[in-house]
């Protein structure tokens, strides 16, 4: 199995295997989800000051904050698999 990297922003990358979900931050769960990660120092802020548009939550407990849409980390998950699958075939 070979390290797939996902680029969640700005040139940030987390590791596409690790990722168990990605959320929306809209809901005051999440944001207390977040908060929790902050507290605990588990949270990796790779937003550079703008807007958090996705919450990855990673294998390992860690809390991912991004600036791009949850659906665009998705789609680049999805592209990564196709293109790994191209490579292989």
């Amino acid at each position: 199995m070979s390290i797939q990297l996902l680029n969640i922003g700005f040139g940030n990358m987390v590791s596409a295997n690790r990722v168990i979900a990605i959320i929306s931050p809209e809901s005051a769960p999440i944001k207390r989800m977040v908060q929790d990660a902050r507290d605990k120092s588990l949270l990796i802020d790779a937003t550079y000051g703008r807007k958090t548009r996705a919450v990855l939550v990673m294998d390992s407990g860690q809390i991912v904050l991004s600036a791009i849409q949850p659906e665009t980390v998705a789609h680049r998950i999805v592209q990564h698999e196709v293109d790994e699958d191209t490579v292989e075939a």
